[in-house]
């Protein structure tokens, strides 16, 4: 997660609070000005600290086992492991539902012949533990980028993490010979707002037309496919993400994949609140791949954007 825009009327606050509301943050709470969103940095593997403990688990996703690190916001961010603060931290220490529903989605698509990850230019925005990144990375993308609001949660946990599964990755490649291929994909870490941020992102139009607006620079500009969890929860965090898509987007034939829950209550925000902003304004057209409802949390979806006239990534 990485936004820096909520309404609330606490500095910090539980996200998924089961608090009705009128499903309008801006008729819930209050508006609050939030503090000043921190700079827009690279940040650069080696500047990884062994200050704050880091240890590892596996996650076992339908028997794919992807390793996460666990991280204590206390000692990062000096909060306790429930909280977020807006413009401060936005929960990116904690693994969310989505990214695994998100990994499994992508994982699914492969294996039905949708989508291939081979040579692809990857953007994981809001990336936190970036599981659907390293995932990405694992099967054979050429670039993946990753991009959280918060440098700490790049430093102390995303990095550590993609270290991790790369390694165990090429531990396993070293040992099995039927195995000829290994993880090669250029992994950049980009901290910063979703407002600011693609000022510093390599695959970026300079404005939201240009690579339409240019077919010669379809093979340099924008990256094949956007991953994103648990995102959209923040109703007026929503604009400025979506525009930072437009720019990121490859044309024509850009893809993004988003996970998230239905409905966020007491922050207004949603997977279908988001859907409605991009149908209205048209330029993607959106599809549902999977519904996960078990009971444990609110409905949780995992939809696919595809620019409109193109058509979904595939092998070719």
């Amino acid at each position: 997660m990485a936004s820096n825009q909520s309404n609330s009327s606490h500095e910090t606050f539980r996200l998924f609070d089961e608090k009705p509301t009128s499903g309008f943050g801006f008729l819930d709470f209050p508006e609050k000005p939030l503090p000043p969103p921190p700079p827009c940095v690279e940040v650069i593997p080696s500047e990884v600290s062994a200050n704050v403990k880091y240890t590892m688990e596996p996650v076992n996703l339908d028997g794919l086992t992807l390793l996460k690190g666990r991280v204590s916001t206390q000692e990062v961010f000096a909060l306790s492991n429930s909280d977020l603060v807006p413009g401060k931290y936005e929960g990116g220490l904690k693994l969310w539902e989505g990214s695994l529903d998100l990994v499994k989605a992508l994982r699914s698509d492969m294996q039905d012949g949708q989508l291939s990850f081979a040579g692809k230019r990857i953007l994981e925005l809001g990336c936190g533990h970036g599981l659907p990144g390293i995932f990405a990375c694992l099967k054979g993308a050429a670039t993946v980028h990753f991009q959280d609001f918060n440098a700490e949660v790049l430093q102390y946990l995303t990095i550590p993490n993609v270290n991790a599964n790369i390694l165990k990755k090429s531990q396993y490649l070293a040992t099995d010979v039927n195995e000829c291929s290994s993880v090669q994909a250029d992994t950049r870490f980009f901290a910063g707002d979703w407002g600011e941020v693609h000022s510093i992102l390599p695959f970026v139009s300079s404005d939201d037309n240009y690579t339409r607006s240019i077919p010669s620079l379809d093979q340099i500009a924008g990256y094949d496919i956007i991953l994103m969890a648990e995102t959209v929860y923040s109703i007026s965090a929503l604009p400025s993400l979506y525009k930072l898509i437009k720019k990121c987007v490859s044309s024509p034939h850009g893809v993004v994949y988003m996970a998230a829950k239905k409905y966020y209550f007491g922050v207004g925000g949603g997977s279908r609140r988001f859907i409605s902003l991009v149908e209205k304004d048209g330029s993607f057209t959106a599809s549902l791949v999977a519904e996960v409802a078990d009971g444990s949390s609110n409905v949780r979806e995992v939809w696919k954007l595809n620019l409109k006239g193109s058509q979904a990534l595939d092998d070719s």
